[in-house]
């Protein structure tokens, strides 16, 4: 695995790239957003979820940024008058458990603008136990469908995340693959 990013925590206004429910549950303010794709990462479900959509004892999936590829979602544009506020609360919401590594990466937009933003993005971290890296599509579906957590059922999380991608016009092939499954 690629050495991380040092992270500082924004203190100005800022970019949050999202790639799974952050996209359909912006439960905080923003200025902008925009369509955008990041390279060297790809959207998987790679995370064993004790919390949100599953327990420690019968664990769904949530989505990460794992290594490889590429992947596009939606970067928000946070005020510096939020930024601090905002931070704190998308923090705690995606490191519950640690699962992820808070990590600058560049994100092109891809709104017709031939521009390059620095964005904050939760990385999944694979030397945490809740890793679950490259699962076959079988056990994929049978963790989905297992998962219940605080959230609510993983299902509605994995069938949620793809209907947004297909709302804003973006093309994710294993996840729809995964979704025709559930």
């Amino acid at each position: 695995m690629a050495p991380h990013t040092p992270f500082s925590p924004p203190t100005e206004s800022f970019w949050l790239f999202a790639y799974g429910s952050l996209m359909w549950q912006t439960d905080f303010p923003f200025k902008e957003q925009h369509l955008a794709t990041i390279y060297g990462y790809h959207r998987a479900l790679c995370i064993y979820s004790w919390t949100y959509r599953g327990t420690e004892q019968n664990p769904g999936l949530v989505f990460g940024l794992d290594e490889g590829g590429t992947t596009q979602g939606i970067v928000f544009k946070i005020s510096t008058e939020d930024a601090a506020e905002v931070y704190e609360k998308i923090h705690a919401r995606e490191m519950v458990s640690n699962v992820y590594q808070p990590e600058w990466v560049s994100c092109h937009l891809d709104d017709g603008a031939d521009a390059t933003v620095q964005a904050l993005a939760y990385v999944a971290d694979h030397s945490n136990q809740q890793y679950a890296g490259a699962l076959s599509d079988d056990d994929t579906v049978r963790l989905v469908h297992a998962g219940h957590g605080n959230a609510g059922p993983c299902t509605d999380y994995v069938l949620n995340t793809d209907a947004h991608l297909r709302e804003i016009g973006v093309c994710d092939p294993m996840l729809q693959r995964i979704a025709g499954k559930l």
